[in-house]
């Protein structure tokens, strides 16, 4: 007994000799205090930095602390900070998990007590076995959590604007990893801590170089100077949040990697954009199929961060009004889709390191003023606030070590939630319907049938193909497995209530079979006793097929995605190969193509056979010949696509789309449009979606703060790419106009997606176009039903009568009724009121049928929301949704959707692939 005591005695001693001797840097602590602005916004919690003999705080290695005035820090530093860490301390290491589109690694730092670092594999082992119920009983589940750690992921740098989290996980780190305080040492070895420091490294270095070529300068933050680069990644800006069903971009591949490696029970993402510190939760409609435990973790841990933040005298901090919890696919939503708990914190950050004056007296959020006391904000800011860079790392900072702390002190419950929401979700696809989704192999574009099942697969949801039996090769989606619940909500549709209070904070539909263009069936009593059931393990990939004989081969048109790609890469391949549209139905043997399909003359059976592979189309041989009136030739477009330099979003989505389809294309600007001779140097110029009016276009960015040059330079070596200017400031002008106006009237076709179409409409390249205000129209993105106008047209081959579009708010337009004809596509199914036939009687004729209303396959009129939510639908329908609008000797093609939204509808795009096949025959 007394050996027992004594030593423990010896152990406290040195427990409270090593807390003793760890000396406190005063001068850390009193720069801090120096450069918090208020000293309610200065907690208890980020005091105490460490003055460690041997590991280099941020101020010994960088000469400043985290949060000084004017000081960021681009990646190579911030990296070479963590690598430093991870020599000197144990309790720390660093590891790529994936590269950028431009070539930056993106790290993941791991944090943990000595057991933790010691036994990581042991950990991710042990969370593994719990996300998986059909591998580990309710038995063996106690005991792995009985030896199990939570894994907690915080995610920084994702919007680059929002300069602070990179900065502040340095310090933070530094922290987790030096300090013996109790709440921290209880941190380090109840947790183990995952750190993306900086998940988007492309645009972070960006804006770093922009802050300090351009913002550090500024003093007044409303003072209208731009305060972003013009671009952050390659392709994607701010919608780098917007991937997580893609999964096509860098930063999200990298945070996916890195859940489905170490299955983290909570991530949390750092945001910057409100006053002073917004904790997620949402106002709602939440999504239909997170599991309500994952909504309740939400709630007690929103609060419980809040109440820390309350107990060291913080003002500001606020959850609910801000965010809906509908939209799946931000990057950390990978974390609710897959049964852990996905949040974000949205803190007031400047846009850099300076310390602004800053009106909140128009913010308003869920309709309350920012500064109203209200029950989910017990401690409103003032109305104006003076804010700095320390401001914002330390509600950063507090917030996540008060979420840290909860998630230590409350591990178990967690890893129970965890494991338990496994079970619910295998537990509802045994006992629910539909038991399967299955996937046909007979598909109009068999290529995206496959590109479903491997999209589910990177969702790491089980896909079957049957390998045997009448149904051989169909894709099937078995329903009682973990991720359940995800596979359902992105294969039906969703139903976003009319009724909600504040509108939605992103789009409110993704079903993937309307997106690609793939039928999905339900089933509630599968069964496949004659045949067998095969797990994917690796991509599926669909090989087209050739059938027939005779010289000649033809690609039967249903509008697929690789057809455009097909014929480019065989003109590279062969210049002497013939290119024909037929423009008619066209008998080939037992078969009848439709109008559109693709007639090629001169090319090898190797060829044939690469094109049937690699692109996944089906080829019929024959000997006919169509006859000459009926089709016309191919003539492959030089393309270019313009970017705006103040909103290069959409922009960055098109390149993307056309290069990942293997179509090319030359990117322009205003200095092009200015120096004109566009005719001779394209045949088509794509103008994506960009926010603004017609004279936003013209005038760009102001020339108030010219010249701005976005150039690569020895100090500023990010700027440049992808591209580069000697001044973004000023538009195209009206001499660029003008030449964009000569480029149509000589023969060339202008396509515009979206907003963009206002740029022709304003500007008076066409003069048929008029705005149309539908009132009361609320068109949250969704997918709706259209309806083809002009069957001959060719951007509508391989479309069927009516088919679902995807749709955003966005303007709409029509033309009078002389020039109806100029409209190819329609909402809804529903005519103009204007172009509705009189029925009545007419003296001196005889009395005429009445036209029947289009109905669908069960007899119902087809309905117009297909997916998600429109209120006032009836306002839209039997407006223009595509109008072709003729111009000299060339065309506008004019659409009011987005065919390239996000990488994501799929199904839409072909029509600008039709307009691209077709460019010099849309009239």
């Amino acid at each position: 007994m007394k050996t027992r005591f004594f030593s423990g005695l010896l152990l406290g001693l040195l427990a409270c000799q090593a807390l003793f001797a760890q000396k406190i840097d005063e001068e850390y602590g009193a720069k801090i205090q120096e450069y918090t602005t208020d000293p309610r916004f200065l907690p208890s919690s980020v005091l105490g930095i460490i003055d460690h003999p041997e590991i280099p705080s941020p101020k010994k290695h960088f000469g400043q602390i985290i949060g000084s005035p004017g000081i960021m820090h681009g990646t190579k530093e911030i990296y070479g900070y963590y690598q430093l860490l991870a020599e000197k301390s144990p309790h720390l290491s660093i590891e790529q998990v994936e590269t950028t589109e431009e070539g930056r690694p993106i790290y993941m730092v791991i944090i943990g007590g000595d057991d933790s670092m010691n036994r990581l594999d042991h950990y991710k082992s042990q969370l593994s076995k719990l996300a998986d119920p059909r591998i580990t009983s309710s038995e063996e589940a106690k005991a792995i959590i009985a030896d199990s750690k939570p894994v907690y992921y915080l995610n920084g740098g994702m919007h680059s604007t929002e300069m602070g989290s990179p900065e502040m996980l340095m310090e933070l780190a530094y922290r987790l990893i030096t300090s013996e305080d109790e709440a921290i040492k209880n941190i380090r070895e109840n947790l183990i801590l995952l750190i993306n420091p900086v998940s988007e490294p492309d645009g972070r270095d960006k804006q770093v170089d922009w802050y300090h070529r351009y913002t550090k300068a500024r003093t007044e933050w409303d003072d209208g100077f731009p305060r972003s680069t013009p671009y952050w990644g390659k392709y994607v800006f701010h919608d780098n949040n917007r991937d997580g069903l893609q999964v096509s971009q860098g930063i999200t591949k990298g945070i996916f990697k890195i859940f489905f490696e170490w299955h983290p029970l909570v991530m949390l993402d750092l945001h910057e954009s409100v006053p002073l510190l917004y904790i997620s939760t949402g106002t709602g409609p939440y999504n239909e199929q997170v599991d309500p435990i994952t909504i309740s973790e939400w709630q007690i841990m929103a609060n419980s961060d809040i109440a820390s933040l309350a107990g060291q005298g913080m003002p500001g901090a606020f959850t609910w009004a801000f965010y809906d919890g509908w939209w799946p696919g931000y990057g950390i939503w990978v974390a609710n889709n897959h049964n852990s708990n996905g949040r974000f914190y949205e803190t007031f950050g400047n846009a850099g390191a300076n310390t602004y004056m800053r009106d909140l007296s128009n913010a308003r959020y869920a309709g309350d003023p920012a500064t109203s006391r209200e029950w989910y904000r017990p401690d409103p800011p003032t109305e104006k606030v003076y804010w700095s860079a320390r401001n914002n790392v330390n509600y950063m900072q507090a917030g996540v070590l008060a979420s840290l702390t909860y998630a230590a002190h409350n591990g178990e419950q967690l890893l129970k939630n965890f494991y338990q929401k496994g079970v619910n979700s295998i537990q509802k696809g045994k006992t629910e319907g539909p038991k399967a989704f299955i996937i046909p192999k007979e598909q109009k574009d068999p290529a995206m049938a496959a590109y479903l099942a491997n999209q589910l697969r990177a969702q790491h949801i089980e896909v079957h193909q049957a390998v045997s039996g009448e149904n051989e090769g169909d894709y099937v989606v078995l329903m009682d497995q973990p991720y359940r619940n995800l596979a359902y909500n992105l294969l039906t549709e969703q139903k976003y209530p009319k009724e909600a209070k504040f509108p939605p904070y992103d789009d409110i539909a993704w079903t993937l079979g309307y997106l690609y263009g793939v039928d999905v069936e339900k089933s509630d009593s599968i069964s496949y006793e004659d045949q067998d059931l095969q797990l994917l393990t690796e991509d599926a990939v669909y090989q087209g097929a050739i059938s027939g004989n005779g010289k000649n081969y033809f690609i039967p048109y249903q509008a697929q995605n690789t057809v455009l790609p097909a014929l480019y890469w065989l003109k590279k391949e062969n210049q002497n190969a013939s290119i024909q549209i037929i423009e008619k139905e066209f008998v080939l043997d037992a078969d009848t193509l439709p109008k559109g399909s693709v007639f090629l003359e001169g090319i090898s059976n190797k060829q044939a056979d690469q094109i049937a592979s690699e692109f996944g189309l089906d080829l019929i041989q024959g000997s006919q010949t169509p006859d000459s009136d009926k089709v016309h030739d191919v003539t492959l477009p030089k393309v270019a696509i313009y970017h705006t330099w103040f909103n290069t979003q959409d922009e960055g989505w098109s390149r993307y789309t056309f290069e990942q389809r293997g179509i090319p294309y030359t990117s322009i600007d205003k200095d092009d449009l200015k120096a004109g001779g566009l005719k001779d140097k394209f045949d088509v110029i794509l103008v994506p979606r960009a926010r603004g009016n017609g004279a936003n276009f013209i005038h760009g960015v102001t020339t108030e703060f010219g010249p701005l040059p976005f150039t690569k330079t020895a100090e500023y070596p990010s700027h440049g790419y992808p591209d580069s200017s000697p001044d973004i400031t000023g538009g195209p002008g009206f001499a660029g106009m003008d030449n964009l106006k000569k480029f149509v009237e000589e023969g060339g076709v202008i396509i515009t997606l979206d907003n963009s179409t206002n740029m022709v409409a304003e500007t008076g390249i066409v003069r048929n176009l008029d705005s149309y205000s539908a009132s009361g129209l609320f068109h949250p993105g969704s997918v709706v039903t259209v309806k083809i106008k002009q069957s001959e047209s060719p951007v509508l081959y391989g479309f069927p009568e009516t088919f679902p579009i995807f749709r955003g708010n966005g303007p709409l337009y029509r033309v009078d009724l002389k020039d109806r004809d100029m409209m190819l596509l329609q909402y809804g199914t529903k005519p103009l009121k204007d172009e509705i036939a009189y029925q009545g009687p007419i003296m001196g004729k005889p009395d005429q049928e009445k036209v029947e209303k289009k109905k669908d396959e069960n007899g119902k009129d087809v309905p117009y929301v297909r997916s998600g939510m429109v209120r006032n639908e009836q306002t839209i329908i039997g407006h223009g949704s595509i109008f072709n609008i003729p111009v000299g000797k060339g065309t506008v093609l004019a659409f009011t959707f987005d065919p390239l939204h996000r990488y994501l509808n799929h199904h839409d795009a072909p029509l600008v692939w039709n307009a691209l096949i077709n460019w010099n025959h849309l009239k």
